[in-house]
Protein backbone atom coordinates (compact mmCIF):
# COMPACT_ATOMS: atom_id res chain seq x y z
CA UNK A 1 0.00 0.00 0.00
CA UNK A 2 0.70 3.67 -0.32
CA UNK A 3 2.47 4.93 2.63
CA UNK A 4 2.45 8.70 3.95
CA UNK A 5 6.09 8.93 2.71
CA UNK A 6 4.77 7.74 -0.67
CA UNK A 7 2.57 10.23 -0.65
CA UNK A 8 4.90 13.10 0.17
CA UNK A 9 7.28 12.34 -2.58
CA UNK A 10 4.59 11.75 -5.19
CA UNK A 11 3.83 15.69 -4.28
CA UNK A 12 7.79 17.00 -3.73
CA UNK A 13 7.88 15.66 -6.93
CA UNK A 14 5.43 18.01 -8.87
CA UNK A 15 6.91 21.10 -6.58
CA UNK A 16 4.12 20.74 -3.81
CA UNK A 17 4.17 20.03 -0.30
CA UNK A 18 0.99 19.53 1.58
CA UNK A 19 -0.88 17.49 4.10
CA UNK A 20 -1.13 13.41 3.31
CA UNK A 21 -3.13 10.36 4.61
CA UNK A 22 -2.75 7.43 3.77
CA UNK A 23 -5.26 4.90 5.03
CA UNK A 24 -5.29 0.57 4.52
CA UNK A 25 -8.93 0.92 4.27
CA UNK A 26 -11.73 3.10 3.99
CA UNK A 27 -14.94 4.12 2.68
CA UNK A 28 -14.08 6.36 0.29
CA UNK A 29 -11.04 8.55 -0.33
CA UNK A 30 -13.39 11.39 -1.88
CA UNK A 31 -15.34 11.18 1.69
CA UNK A 32 -11.96 11.64 3.40
CA UNK A 33 -10.77 14.53 1.40
CA UNK A 34 -13.98 16.13 1.40
CA UNK A 35 -14.57 16.13 4.85
CA UNK A 36 -10.91 17.18 5.20
CA UNK A 37 -11.70 20.00 3.00
CA UNK A 38 -14.56 21.34 4.95
CA UNK A 39 -12.27 21.46 7.99
CA UNK A 40 -9.62 23.51 6.09
CA UNK A 41 -7.17 21.76 4.69
CA UNK A 42 -5.63 23.53 2.15
CA UNK A 43 -5.03 23.04 -1.26
CA UNK A 44 -3.26 19.32 -2.93
CA UNK A 45 -3.98 17.94 0.40
CA UNK A 46 -3.93 14.37 -1.08
CA UNK A 47 -5.34 11.06 0.63
CA UNK A 48 -5.05 7.42 0.00
CA UNK A 49 -6.03 4.42 0.44
CA UNK A 50 -5.04 0.49 -0.72
CA UNK A 51 -8.75 -0.69 -0.39
CA UNK A 52 -12.33 1.25 -0.78
CA UNK A 53 -15.08 -0.31 1.09
CA UNK A 54 -17.59 2.20 -0.56
CA UNK A 55 -15.74 3.49 -3.61
CA UNK A 56 -17.96 5.53 -6.05
CA UNK A 57 -17.83 6.19 -9.56
CA UNK A 58 -20.12 9.46 -11.31
CA UNK A 59 -24.12 9.29 -10.42
CA UNK A 60 -23.04 7.28 -7.33
CA UNK A 61 -22.16 4.13 -9.42
CA UNK A 62 -19.79 1.83 -7.18
CA UNK A 63 -16.10 1.40 -7.55
CA UNK A 64 -14.73 -2.17 -6.79
CA UNK A 65 -11.07 -2.74 -6.75
CA UNK A 66 -8.72 -5.28 -5.62
CA UNK A 67 -7.40 -4.92 -2.40
CA UNK A 68 -4.09 -3.36 -2.69
CA UNK A 69 -4.03 -3.77 -6.40
CA UNK A 70 -5.01 -0.17 -7.26
CA UNK A 71 -4.32 3.74 -7.70
CA UNK A 72 -7.18 5.10 -4.97
CA UNK A 73 -6.26 8.54 -4.24
CA UNK A 74 -8.01 11.57 -3.76
CA UNK A 75 -6.79 15.50 -3.24
CA UNK A 76 -7.99 19.04 -2.37
CA UNK A 77 -8.29 21.60 -4.97
CA UNK A 78 -9.08 25.49 -4.71
CA UNK A 79 -9.81 27.18 -7.56
CA UNK A 80 -10.66 30.31 -8.33
CA UNK A 81 -13.69 28.63 -11.12
CA UNK A 82 -17.43 29.55 -11.34
CA UNK A 83 -19.41 26.43 -10.31
CA UNK A 84 -20.54 25.62 -14.53
CA UNK A 85 -16.38 25.43 -14.90
CA UNK A 86 -15.59 22.70 -12.68
CA UNK A 87 -16.01 20.16 -15.09
CA UNK A 88 -12.55 21.37 -16.49
CA UNK A 89 -10.95 19.99 -13.45
CA UNK A 90 -12.56 16.11 -14.27
CA UNK A 91 -10.95 16.65 -17.89
CA UNK A 92 -7.75 17.82 -16.60
CA UNK A 93 -7.53 15.25 -14.25
CA UNK A 94 -7.84 12.58 -17.42
CA UNK A 95 -5.63 14.28 -19.48
CA UNK A 96 -2.82 13.88 -16.74
CA UNK A 97 -3.66 10.37 -15.89
CA UNK A 98 -3.47 9.52 -19.54
CA UNK A 99 -0.45 11.30 -20.31
CA UNK A 100 1.08 9.56 -16.88
CA UNK A 101 -0.41 6.39 -18.27
CA UNK A 102 1.43 6.90 -21.78
CA UNK A 103 5.04 7.71 -19.88
CA UNK A 104 5.11 4.41 -18.25
CA UNK A 105 4.32 2.48 -21.46
CA UNK A 106 0.74 1.93 -21.77
CA UNK A 107 -1.67 2.85 -24.46
CA UNK A 108 -4.06 4.94 -22.59
CA UNK A 109 -6.91 7.77 -23.84
CA UNK A 110 -9.52 8.90 -21.93
CA UNK A 111 -13.42 8.37 -22.74
CA UNK A 112 -15.15 11.49 -21.91
CA UNK A 113 -16.35 12.44 -19.56
CA UNK A 114 -13.81 10.45 -17.28
CA UNK A 115 -12.67 7.05 -18.07
CA UNK A 116 -9.04 5.94 -18.30
CA UNK A 117 -8.76 3.43 -21.44
CA UNK A 118 -6.60 0.77 -23.36
CA UNK A 119 -7.63 -1.51 -25.82
CA UNK A 120 -8.24 -3.93 -23.02
CA UNK A 121 -11.17 -2.11 -21.44
CA UNK A 122 -11.58 0.53 -18.72
CA UNK A 123 -8.74 0.45 -16.06
CA UNK A 124 -9.92 3.47 -13.84
CA UNK A 125 -11.83 6.69 -13.54
CA UNK A 126 -11.83 10.12 -12.31
CA UNK A 127 -14.84 11.66 -9.81
CA UNK A 128 -14.47 15.11 -9.73
CA UNK A 129 -16.63 16.46 -6.70
CA UNK A 130 -17.01 20.07 -5.44
CA UNK A 131 -18.38 22.01 -2.58
CA UNK A 132 -20.71 24.95 -4.02
CA UNK A 133 -21.82 28.24 -1.78
CA UNK A 134 -24.21 30.31 -4.09
CA UNK A 135 -22.49 31.11 -6.79
CA UNK A 136 -18.78 30.26 -5.41
CA UNK A 137 -16.62 26.83 -5.85
CA UNK A 138 -15.33 26.78 -2.43
CA UNK A 139 -13.18 23.39 -2.89
CA UNK A 140 -13.14 20.41 -5.14
CA UNK A 141 -11.70 16.39 -4.75
CA UNK A 142 -10.44 14.69 -7.46
CA UNK A 143 -10.78 11.11 -7.04
CA UNK A 144 -9.09 8.62 -8.82
CA UNK A 145 -9.22 5.22 -8.98
CA UNK A 146 -6.93 2.94 -11.88
CA UNK A 147 -6.61 -1.30 -11.77
CA UNK A 148 -3.20 -1.97 -11.58
CA UNK A 149 -1.38 -5.49 -12.38
CA UNK A 150 -4.72 -7.66 -12.66
CA UNK A 151 -8.57 -6.62 -13.59
CA UNK A 152 -10.81 -7.00 -10.84
CA UNK A 153 -12.90 -10.12 -10.96
CA UNK A 154 -16.32 -10.12 -12.11
CA UNK A 155 -15.69 -6.63 -13.39
CA UNK A 156 -17.49 -6.38 -16.92
CA UNK A 157 -15.75 -4.29 -19.71
CA UNK A 158 -12.49 -3.39 -16.66
CA UNK A 159 -8.68 -3.76 -17.08
CA UNK A 160 -5.67 -2.70 -15.80
CA UNK A 161 -2.09 -0.99 -16.12
CA UNK A 162 0.59 -3.94 -16.12
CA UNK A 163 3.81 -3.57 -14.86
CA UNK A 164 3.12 -0.12 -13.23
CA UNK A 165 3.18 0.41 -9.37
CA UNK A 166 1.22 2.99 -7.26
CA UNK A 167 3.70 5.55 -6.08
CA UNK A 168 5.45 5.53 -9.86
CA UNK A 169 1.94 5.96 -11.82
CA UNK A 170 1.14 8.82 -8.34
CA UNK A 171 4.18 11.01 -9.03
CA UNK A 172 3.83 10.84 -12.82
CA UNK A 173 0.12 11.85 -12.33
CA UNK A 174 0.89 15.07 -10.47
CA UNK A 175 3.90 15.97 -12.42
CA UNK A 176 1.18 15.97 -15.16
CA UNK A 177 -1.49 17.66 -13.44
CA UNK A 178 0.72 20.58 -11.48
CA UNK A 179 1.95 22.04 -14.89
CA UNK A 180 -1.74 22.68 -16.50
CA UNK A 181 -3.89 23.56 -13.24
CA UNK A 182 -3.66 27.25 -13.70
CA UNK A 183 -7.49 28.41 -12.98
CA UNK A 184 -6.62 32.17 -12.40
CA UNK A 185 -5.42 32.46 -15.95
CA UNK A 186 -7.42 33.32 -19.04
CA UNK A 187 -6.22 30.59 -21.12
CA UNK A 188 -6.86 27.90 -18.64
CA UNK A 189 -10.06 26.90 -20.09
CA UNK A 190 -9.11 26.58 -23.53
CA UNK A 191 -5.92 24.79 -23.01
CA UNK A 192 -7.31 22.07 -20.65
CA UNK A 193 -10.14 21.77 -23.66
CA UNK A 194 -7.16 21.39 -26.07
CA UNK A 195 -5.27 19.25 -24.07
CA UNK A 196 -8.42 16.65 -23.63
CA UNK A 197 -9.10 16.67 -27.37
CA UNK A 198 -5.49 15.23 -27.41
CA UNK A 199 -6.27 12.35 -25.60
CA UNK A 200 -9.78 11.76 -26.76
CA UNK A 201 -11.08 7.91 -27.81
CA UNK A 202 -14.64 9.68 -27.95
CA UNK A 203 -14.20 12.36 -30.51
CA UNK A 204 -14.80 11.24 -34.04
CA UNK A 205 -16.74 8.24 -33.13
CA UNK A 206 -20.52 7.31 -32.97
CA UNK A 207 -22.25 7.88 -29.49
CA UNK A 208 -24.93 7.98 -27.07
CA UNK A 209 -25.96 9.90 -24.30
CA UNK A 210 -28.92 9.45 -22.05
CA UNK A 211 -29.20 12.93 -19.74
CA UNK A 212 -30.59 12.69 -16.38
CA UNK A 213 -34.18 13.89 -17.64
CA UNK A 214 -34.13 10.48 -19.68
CA UNK A 215 -33.53 12.60 -22.86
CA UNK A 216 -31.35 10.63 -25.45
CA UNK A 217 -28.75 11.97 -27.93
CA UNK A 218 -27.13 9.58 -30.89
CA UNK A 219 -24.65 10.17 -33.23
CA UNK A 220 -21.29 11.58 -33.99
CA UNK A 221 -18.92 13.32 -31.21
CA UNK A 222 -17.38 16.49 -33.12
CA UNK A 223 -15.81 18.61 -30.66
CA UNK A 224 -15.66 19.66 -27.05
CA UNK A 225 -16.91 23.00 -26.16
CA UNK A 226 -14.94 25.99 -23.69
CA UNK A 227 -16.32 24.28 -21.08
CA UNK A 228 -15.57 20.50 -21.38
CA UNK A 229 -19.55 19.56 -22.63
CA UNK A 230 -19.50 16.91 -25.46
CA UNK A 231 -20.76 18.27 -28.74
CA UNK A 232 -22.48 15.59 -30.63
CA UNK A 233 -23.41 16.24 -34.49
CA UNK A 234 -27.54 14.29 -34.56
CA UNK A 235 -27.66 13.95 -38.21
CA UNK A 236 -30.48 16.79 -37.89
CA UNK A 237 -28.17 19.53 -35.77
CA UNK A 238 -25.65 20.10 -33.10
CA UNK A 239 -25.78 19.34 -29.35
CA UNK A 240 -23.92 19.99 -26.75
CA UNK A 241 -24.35 17.31 -23.53
CA UNK A 242 -23.40 18.75 -20.41
CA UNK A 243 -21.24 17.26 -17.61
CA UNK A 244 -23.81 17.51 -15.23
CA UNK A 245 -26.56 15.99 -17.62
CA UNK A 246 -24.92 13.16 -18.99
CA UNK A 247 -26.07 9.55 -17.82
CA UNK A 248 -24.20 7.56 -20.15
CA UNK A 249 -22.09 7.83 -22.97
CA UNK A 250 -21.48 4.44 -24.96
CA UNK A 251 -20.01 3.73 -28.76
Amino acid sequence: MLTADDLERALAAAGLAAPVRADEVTGSTNATALAMAEEGAPEWTLVSAAHQTAGRGRLGREWEDRPGAALMCSFVLRPPLEPRQAGLLTLLAGVALAEASRSLGADAGCRWPNDLMTPAGKVGGILAESAVEGSVLRHAVIGTGVNLGESPPGVAGASALAGVDAATLLAAYLRAFVPRYRPGEPGFAAEVVAAARAVSLTLGTEVEATGAGGARVAGRAVDLDEEGGLVVDTGAGVVTVAFGEVVHVRR
